[in-house]
C-alpha cells in the first residue's frame, strides 16, 4: 500500500502517533497548562531535565535486554503502553496533586523516549538497507503532518473553553493519548523482532556486561564512532536552534506581539512545511546518497544561523521557520538511517541505546554558548553565531565517513 509494505507502513504509522505527544505535551500544550495550574517553566525545565538523566542512565540497559530474540517486541509493547496511559492520566492527575500530575510527566516522558529506543531499531527489522532513508524519512514526514490534527483539533476545544481553561488541555491530553494508540496499533499486530542474539537465563547480568562490551565494539567500529561525534556536534546545534529559535527572536526583535497564539501558529507551520520537505530529503539519498543530504541539512543550519543573526521582522522569524523545516526532519531521519546502516543489525538495540543517550545530551553544549555569549556581550543577537562551530566541525567530520553500508 502506498508504496511500502505492511510491516513498513505500520512502523511509520507509529511516528504519526508518537509525535502527537512531542507536539502537544513536549513543546506546545502541557507547558502552558502546567503555568496556569501554578506551576513555573524553570521547573518544568528541571523535570525535564531529571527525565533525561533517567534516560540517559537506562538507555543501554534497555537497548542490550532488547537485542535477545523476542525481547524487543515485549519492551516495545510494555513501554508504549505506560506512556499512552500516563499522558492519558495527565487530564486527570492535577485533581490529585501537583506531584502526582509531575510524577506521570516524568514517567510519560521517559516511557516515550524509551519505546523510540526500540522504534528506531525496528528500522533494521522492517526494510533493508536500500529502503531505509524512505521509509525513515517518511516516518518523520507522516509525522509532522499527523502530528497537527490531534494538535489543531485539541487547539479549537482550548479557545471553545477559553484560554485560561484548563479543562480544554486536559480534553487536548485525552485526545493525544487517545491518537497516539491507535496509531500504534498497526506497530502491535504487524511489526516484530528479526534480528537478535540468543536469549540469556539472565538478561539483567548480561545486559550489563554487554554494555562494557558495546563501548569496545563502538571503538571497533570506527565508523560508528566517527559517525556518534559528528551526529552529537550537529544534532547539538539543530536542537539549539529548534528549543531557541523564539526566545533569541523575542530577545532580538523585543516582540512582545510573540503571543501564546503566535507560538502555536508558528508551531504549526513548521509541522505543515517540514513534511514536504521530509519526503524530499529521502528522495534526493536514494539518488545522490544519505551522507550527502545530511551535509546539506547541516549547511542549510548554517544558513538559518547566519540569516537568524541578521533578521529583524516577524516575518523573518517565519522565513528562518521554513528555512528551518526544509532542513529538520530530513537531517534527523537520515541520521536515523544512516546509523541503522553502519551498525550490527543482531546488535541495533543496545547500538540505538547510544545514540539516544547523544540525541538526549543534545543541546547542552549551544544554549550553554549562547548564554555565555550573551552574558559577556549583553547583545544576544551575538549568541547565535556561537553555534556555528557546532555545525562546522559537525560538518567536516561527516565529510570523512563513507556512505552507510
Amino acid at each position: 500500500m502506498f508504496g511500502y509494505s505492511k510491516k513498513e507502513l505500520s512502523w511509520i504509522l507509529y511516528d504519526c502517533g508518537n509525535s502527537a505527544y512531542s507536539v502537544a505535551i513536549t513543546t506546545a500544550l502541557f507547558p502552558v497548562y502546567f503555568q496556569m495550574i501554578g506551576g513555573s517553566g524553570m521547573n518544568l525545565g528541571y523535570y525535564n531535565s531529571f527525565a533525561s538523566i533517567i534516560i540517559a542512565v537506562i538507555s543501554p540497559v534497555l537497548g542490550t535486554i532488547a537485542d535477545f530474540r523476542g525481547m524487543k517486541k515485549k519492551l516495545f509493547n510494555l513501554f508504549s503502553l505506560i506512556a499512552i496511559f500516563s499522558t492519558f492520566l495527565l487530564s486527570i492527575s492535577h485533581s490529585i496533586s501537583l506531584t502526582a500530575l509531575m510524577a506521570f510527566f516524568i514517567i510519560s516522558n521517559v516511557t516515550f523516549a524509551a519505546s523510540n529506543i526500540f522504534y528506531d531499531s525496528f528500522l533494521v527489522d522492517v526494510c533493508v538497507d536500500e529502503r531505509m532513508d524512505k521509509v525513515s524519512t517518511s516516518g518523520f514526514a507522516y509525522g509532522y503532518i499527523a502530528s497537527v490534527i490531534p494538535f489543531v483539533f485539541s487547539l479549537v476545544i482550548i479557545l471553545l473553553f477559553g484560554m485560561k481553561n484548563t479543562l480544554g488541555y486536559q480534553i487536548g491530553f485525552i485526545i493525544t493519548s487517545i491518537w497516539w494508540f491507535l496509531f500504534t496499533v498497526p506497530m502491535y499486530k504487524n511489526v516484530d523482532q528479526i534480528y537478535g542474539v540468543a536469549p540469556s537465563k539472565r538478561p539483567f547480568r548480561e545486559s550489563f556486561l554487554t554494555i562494557f562490551t558495546t563501548l569496545k565494539d563502538i571503538k571497533k567500529h570506527k565508523i560508528v564512532a566517527v559517525f556518534l561525534f559528528s551526529y552529537f556536534l550537529y544534532i547539538d546545534g539543530v536542537d539549539t536552534i529548534i528549543k531557541m529559535v523564539v526566545p533569541y527572536a523575542q530577545s532580538v526583535l523585543d516582540a512582545k506581539k510573540f503571543d501564546t497564539i503566535m507560538l502555536l501558529a508558528i508551531l504549526v507551520y513548521v509541522q505543515i512545511v517540514a513534511f514536504p520537505f521530509a519526503i524530499i530529503y529521502g528522495k534526493l539519498a536514494g539518488k545522490f546518497g544519505t551522507k550527502r543530504m545530511i551535509s546539506i541539512g547541516i549547511f542549510t543550519y548554517m544558513i538559518c544561523v547566519i540569516f537568524a543573526y541578521f533578521m529583524s521582522s516577524l516575518f523573518h522569524v517565519f522565513i528562518l521557520s521554513t528555512f528551518i523545516a526544509s532542513a529538520q526532519g530530513g537531517i534527523q531521519a537520515l541520521s536515523r538511517s544512516y546509523f541503522a546502516k553502519i551498525i550490527p543489525k543482531e546488535n541495533s538495540n543496545e547500538f540505538f541505546g547510544f545514540y539516544n543517550i547523544f540525541g538526549k545530551f543534545a543541546a547542552i553544549i549551544g544554549p550553554l554558548i549562547m548564554s555565555v555569549i550573551t552574558t559577556i556581550t549583553n547583545n544576544p543577537r551575538y549568541s547565535i553565531l556561537g553555534i556555528i562551530p557546532l555545525f562546522v566541525i559537525g560538518y567536516l567530520v561527516m565529510l570523512k565517513l563513507p556512505e552507510g553500508k
